[in-house]
């Protein structure tokens, strides 16, 4: 019989994938293959010989490469991203293919027909790490590449990957900056300019973006809304959190533009205005991280700071960011006055402070305002159409801005409920237009129905069709595609979820909600090892946020699913720190104890979830398994259920029938 030889021999090794592969194939099924067909053909193979490589394998929507010089290896991928945007610039944004890759240098194990070891598998960390379009390398090739080649690539920190035992520390050359190189024919110094004026326009950004409030907060739902479909009548008041106790820290050195906006202080003679501050707090966040390589600390976290001394080093060291962004609303009457300044972290040096007196009769005409400014600098088609958009009436951001302040303000209960769904109806009544105003009342009717208060069947339907309104007028709203993966997830279409969550997160990285909510679509549909990954990186964009308790629960059901039984259990009690009104927390740690063989505990944890959440509540299992949720899992996960969270719960005391 045939042997295999293997030899072992240090390389640089290119992984790519497409990515968003799933949805075009499902949108366009044979264009999209034979698009990537001949992408591969045209482009990618005779790139990647003219470059002295070696395809080790294709994989249908990705490849596998080696070279014998980083060098070459990091140019071949350049030329690759240069070369996809030429070929899909007449392609509709939402049906692009674009490529993410990967770039490692180490030692693998070669076979005819296949490459591997720890060296691969980094590379295929570091794709996975990559945007759409753009290029993720690791340290050892940086190091090699550094005075070689003249790419501008940003330092991502040290990652936490997946089957990793040690952090990687990342490098990115995004998409606007592939954008930016020269291309064939164009003069380097011309390419030069390019890049300065880009530069350039990124530092103006940093300035005068401090006023905007438009866009949605990065993760203002997630302790009010980012639960799972059976948590009906969970409490969700804000309690006292447990330590982060997590392997996930700051990075040694924080991103270049790294930056917490801090709450925003209510100078105005009248305390309900908080909710305005709060407002373009929140806003302020959501568009900073909007911005090309800014790594934005959640609001949720920076609101941890409010009414404290403001130690911007400490700050600075507890975050792991660069700079502070701090200010003031005074609102009287028609007129409003914003402050903020812009400080350095590292040094508390003021870099930058400001003062806008506008007359706020106009609320629309002065976001256009501002928003036209950061348009002429930086030429961002994001914001363009939002300040030219026109306007008739007044006060429906006002009615949007109290709507999205009683969701912050006020544990979830019908009665809460009502109230936020009431104000977002007086937004949209004023404006039938508004995407903000349609949106945000979609949220809240999906979220109702998650959250099993819902009274009528027609939530869920209306919720669809306002959210399927602001998709049509603004396909690249990132908060639109996350309320419409709320929706398919109240569905129980946790398929259908997942590419409206990865189309939020690819428009807006720092969507806190669509990771979780990714999370829980995932671990639904069986792919369990993708979840923690997501939720690692809520717990680094936001490790003091009042809603981490949720967190740790996704984590911890992962784990016991995987019969990790010592480490669910870790997680399931922080969890139960973080809320400890849940009655589903209690019953999953009551399954964990039992399947621990820890009997007591397990029947103490279970009579506890049965006093939280009622009378005839955790019956029995078969009650349990009635529940569309339970009908609608994977048949991987409802094995997996069966085996750890049923057999455990059974050990607790719960009956069968």
């Amino acid at each position: 019989m045939a042997t295999t030889t293997a030899t072992r021999r240090l390389a640089a090794i290119l992984a790519a994938d497409v990515a968003g592969y799933s949805r075009l194939m499902g949108a366009d099924e044979e264009g999209t293959h034979e698009r990537l067909r001949a992408h591969l053909r045209e482009l990618v193979d005779p790139k990647i010989a003219e470059h002295h490589g070696r395809t080790v394998k294709n994989t249908g929507d990705g490849l596998l490469a080696e070279f014998p010089s980083v060098v070459d290896a990091v140019r071949c991928a350049v030329e690759l991203q240069r070369g996809m945007i030429d070929r899909e610039s007449e392609e509709h944004e939402e049906r692009r293919i674009r490529f993410r890759i990967g770039v490692n240098l180490g030692d693998v194990i070669v076979e005819e027909h296949d490459i591997f070891g720890d060296g691969v598998n980094v590379a295929a960390r570091l794709e996975a790490l990559a945007e759409p379009g753009g290029i993720c390398i690791s340290r050892m090739v940086r190091d090699q590449i550094r005075d070689r080649l003249p790419y501008p690539f940003d330092d991502m920190g040290e990652q936490s990957v997946k089957n990793i035992a040690r952090p990687v520390r990342a490098y990115a050359l995004r998409p606007e900056g592939l954008a930016a190189l020269s291309r064939p024919g164009m003069p380097a110094q011309a390419a030069g300019r390019r890049r300065t004026m880009i530069g350039a326009a990124a530092a103006a950004a940093l300035v005068v973006v401090v006023v905007v409030w438009w866009f949605w907060p990065a993760a203002t739902f997630l302790s009010r809304v980012g639960k799972p479909a059976d948590q009906a009548t969970a409490s969700s008041t804000p309690v006292p959190m447990a330590p982060a106790a997590t392997p996930i820290s700051p990075p040694l050195v924080a991103p270049r533009l790294s930056i917490v906006v801090l709450p925003f202080a209510n100078l105005s003679n009248d305390p309900d205005q908080q909710y305005f501050a709060d407002g373009i707090t929140e806003d302020l966040t959501t568009d900073l991280s909007r911005l090309t390589n800014m790594f934005v600390i959640s609001r949720n976290t920076a609101f941890t700071y409010r009414n404290k001394p403001i130690d911007t080093k400490q700050i600075g060291r507890e975050l792991g960011v660069r700079y502070v962004l701090e200010g003031s609303v005074q609102r009287s009457g028609n007129q409003v006055r914003v402050t903020a300044q812009l400080i350095n972290a590292d040094t508390d040096a003021h870099l930058w402070a400001e003062r806008f007196d506008r007359d706020a009769s106009d609320l629309f005409a002065l976001q256009n305002e501002i928003t036209s400014r950061i348009a002429v600098a930086l030429n961002i088609e994001l914001v363009a159409a939002e300040a030219t958009r026109p306007l008739e009436h007044r006060d429906a951001l006002d009615y949007i801005l109290r709507g999205r302040a009683a969701w912050l303000n006020a544990e979830d209960s019908r009665e809460s409920f009502g109230e936020r769904i009431s104000l977002f109806e007086h937004a949209l009544a004023i404006d039938p237009q508004s995407v903000e105003a349609q949106t945000w009342l979609a949220n809240a009717l999906a979220t109702r129905e998650l959250d099993g208060m819902s009274d009528s069947a027609a939530d869920i339907a209306r919720a669809d069709g306002l959210v399927g309104q602001a998709l049509a007028a603004s396909p690249r709203s990132a908060f639109a595609h996350f309320v419409k993966g709320r929706v398919l997830r109240a569905q129980y279409r946790w398929e259908e979820a997942i590419p409206e969550y990865e189309t939020a997160l690819a428009l807006n990285r720092n969507l806190l909600g669509a990771l979780h909510g990714l999370g829980w679509c995932k671990l639904y549909a069986g792919s369990l090892d993708e979840v923690i990954p997501l939720e690692e990186q809520v717990i680094r964009l936001s490790p003091r946020d009042p809603g981490i308790g949720w967190v740790y629960y996704q984590i911890g059901i992962v784990h016991l699913l995987q019969s990790h039984t010592d480490e669910a259990i870790v997680w399931l009690e922080k969890a139960r720190s973080g809320v400890p009104a849940a009655a589903i927390v209690r019953a999953r740690l009551a399954a964990a104890y039992g399947v621990n063989g820890e009997t007591d505990r397990a029947a103490a944890e279970l009579a506890k979830a049965r006093r939280l959440r009622g009378e005839g509540s955790f019956a029995s299992i078969a009650k349990i398994k009635t529940g569309g949720l339970w009908r609608s899992l994977s048949p991987r996960t409802r094995a997996l259920e069966e085996a750890t969270y049923f057999a455990g719960l059974r050990k607790a005391g719960m009956p069968e029938e």
